[in-house]
Order: structure tokens, then sequence, then C-alpha cells
């Protein structure tokens, strides 16, 4: 049988056991001052980075957790997986609700509780794919910036002690609107530590992450459709563990205003038709590599109805290895990165505080009177009955000179 956690660890990270463990035990006493017996908040708590970073501080033994996402149904698995964890800490106060975070029903929800000692924001759209057109491009900075300015508003009616916000490796010289969106939130959230500590972190794709495209491989898989992945896109991986615990880390062990990275070097990086190769085979199959993505499906679509005539297992079928149909394309849509990068010249990084952490110490900030400014040129903008798509990149580059954006037509909903 599969198993993912294995898979990622012998194909992907290439690490057996988490890279922060020893960091983590390093500062336990600290982290365990920190949160046990603390009240603590988590936003987008039930997708993939969210759910780890709770399951990172419930070992930490919190008095109380709020988790606030817009999901129901990952709200619902994220209570079933902490409550079958065995030895997890689960507190008397763990509390799921399915809405948004600049819904009046939370601010009501904060006030109530007087706010908390720990609140983490992982709301965002995080994927490449959100960028389409001024429609999905308005969804985007709403939820990453907009709606987070809201959020940090109220914050400093009941400001906590630890506050974090999740960024991206996308958003050092970002080349696309997500990762710039994240650049922004950087600069937003961190023109309010004045009020309160404010820490993110910037780092790698979250392996099998949900909504990832090798996330994607399991969904077809299962239903007998083709695998894809580019072959010139560089990425660095963790593992979903490791994603909540640099969360939790950079939240607590972290200085007002510091960005925390994880130690990767470029030979770590992986492209997906890499991972792909080693994927279909940890599933007992060879790889059929097609030219074309109707060659694909129509052979994924055989494939289907040969195991259905045959009643075979997928892996057994003539006494043979199945050979998978898979597609290998070069990247040809807007936003792609050849490579990622944590950090950018100019930023002062600290690579020997911790073990398996950099962190960017000091970096350049935009006052908060820019940062207004800015965001009142956004809201006008999105006011306009015919803003464009084009408008809102011109408007981003104006706040980050060195957005190198490139629009090539297509976007990943176009793809398989």
């Amino acid at each position: 049988m599969f198993n993912l956690d294995k898979f990622i660890a012998d194909s992907v990270t290439y690490r057996p056991v988490s890279m922060f463990k020893a960091d983590i035990e390093a500062n336990r006493e600290t982290l365990t001052r920190e949160i046990k017996g603390k009240k603590v908040c988590v936003i987008g708590g039930a997708g993939s980075i969210g759910s780890s970073f709770i399951k990172a501080v419930l070992r930490f033994e919190p008095v109380s957790v709020v988790v606030v996402d817009l999901n129901e149904n990952g709200l619902a698995e994220l209570v079933r997986d902490v409550r079958s964890t065995n030895g997890l800490y689960v507190p008397d106060e763990f509390r799921c609700y399915t809405l948004n975070f600049a819904d009046p029903i939370f601010e009501r929800i904060f006030r109530e509780e007087k706010g908390f000692d720990i609140v983490a924001n992982f709301s965002a759209h995080k994927h490449v794919r959100s960028e389409k057109d001024r429609y999905s491009v308005q969804a985007l900075i709403e939820n990453n910036d907009i709606k987070a300015k809201k959020l940090m508003d109220l914050l400093t009616v009941y400001p906590p002690k630890h506050f974090f916000c999740v960024s991206t490796d996308k958003a050092a010289n970002p080349v696309n609107i997500m990762g710039a969106s994240k650049r922004i939130m950087e600069d937003l959230v961190m023109a309010y530590n004045k009020y309160f500590k404010v820490t993110t972190a910037r780092f790698a794709n979250v392996a099998f992450s949900n909504g990832s495209l090798p996330d994607g491989w399991i969904h077809r898989l299962q239903k007998k459709q083709p695998l894809a992945a580019p072959s010139d896109v560089k990425r660095y991986f963790v593992s979903p563990e490791e994603s909540g615990q640099i969360c939790m880390l950079a939240c607590i062990l972290g200085n007002g205003g510091e960005v925390f990275f994880p130690k990767l070097g470029e030979d770590q990086m992986l492209t997906f038709s890499s991972i792909c190769d080693k994927f279909v085979e940890a599933n007992g199959m060879e790889k059929d590599l097609c030219a074309t993505d109707e060659e694909a499906k129509l052979k994924a679509y055989q494939l289907k109805n040969s195991e259905l005539a045959t009643d075979s297992k997928p892996s057994t079928l003539n006494s043979q290895l199945i050979k998978y149909p898979t597609v290998y394309f070069k990247s040809d849509t807007t936003g792609e990165k050849a490579y990622e990068e944590f950090y950018i010249p100019g930023e002062c990084i600290n690579m020997n505080r911790f073990m398996a952490l950099g962190v960017v110490e000091e970096t350049t900030r935009r006052p908060m009177p820019e940062v207004n400014a800015f965001f009142e040129k956004l809201e006008t903008l999105f006011a306009k009955d015919d803003f464009t798509k084009a408008q809102v990149v011109e408007a981003i580059k104006e706040f980050i000179p060195n957005f190198e954006h490139e629009e090539k037509g297509k976007n990943l909903d176009q793809k398989m």
C-alpha cells in the first residue's frame, strides 16, 4: 500500500525526521513557557499548513484553541484528525468556526474573548493559478491584503503577545501576483510591529499539500486519469509536518519584524517531473510518457476499461507492471518562476541563530502612511467597473519596483 508520509521522506525531502526537530528540542523550555496554558487563535486552520501548525502547538498544551476557516469539511476533518491522534493533547476548549475572518461574527468572538495570547493567520490565496483575470486578481488581493489589514486593525484593540502571518518564497523577487500580494502582506503586517510583535516565514512548497499538483496526482490515480507535470520548474519542498513547525518556531521564537526561512540549498530543489517519476514507481507502475494531453487521456481511458474488463488490481494487470500515461511539459503559463529564493540582496540575513532556520533580521519596509496610501489606491481601482488586470499589475509595480510580471496569456486552469 502506498504510504504518503514515507514517500515524502524517501523521495521528496530525503529526511527521515523533521529538519526542525533539533531546533524544537533546543528551545523546548521557551516554547513550553510561551504556549502552555495560553489562548491560541488560528485563522485558516483547516488548510495543510494551518492544521500542521495547530498539531505542532497542541504538543505544548495551550489552554484553548479557536480555529476559523471557510472550509467546513476541512474543519470537520481537522477535529477528527487531532482527536484521533495518539498522545496528542487537545484542550477542553477546542472550537472550530466556519466563517470568514473579516466577518463581523469573528470580530464579536475576538472581542468577547478579549483577545488571544497567540494569533496565527494562514488564510490566503496561495496558488499561482489564483491569477487568471481581473476577478480572480481582485479576490486574491482582497483576501491576502485588504482583509488582512482589517484583521491587523482589530488586533490593535487586544494585542496578542505573538502574531504570525504566513508568507511564501514567491514573495522574494515576485513574478506572479500571488507572490507580490504576499510581499505586500509582509509590508502591511510589519507596519503593525510597533503595536505588537509580528513575524512571518517564507518557505518552500509543502509536499502534497491540499490543492497542490502532487496532491492532484493522488486524485488522478483514483480516477484513472493521466498524470501531468512541468519538467523545467524547480522547487524547494518541506513536509506537511515541517510546514507547521517552521511557523510555530517563527511565531514564538522570532523577534518582531523578522522573516524566517528553512536552510535549504539549491541542490535540494527538485522538478515536479522527477517527483512524478518516483510517484509512479512507488505505486507499483511504470511511466508511459505521452507526447500530448489527448494521447494520455485516451490511454488512461483504455487502461481504465481494460481493468474493469479483467477485474485486475492496477499493478498486476496481465502479471506485468502497468505503464501509466504521463505527460511532461515546459512551463508556459503566467506567473511561473523557474526557481525560488528565500531572500533578496539588501536583506540582513542571520544563518547562525538556529540549526535549520535562517532569519531575515532586517529588510526594507514601507512606513504605515505609504502602506495606507497604496491600499486606498487599490480599493479606488477595484471600485471602477472597467478596471483591468494590467492596471492592477502596474499599481503593484509602483509599490514593488522589482515585481517582474510577464503576461503570457495562459493560466494553470488551462492545463490538466
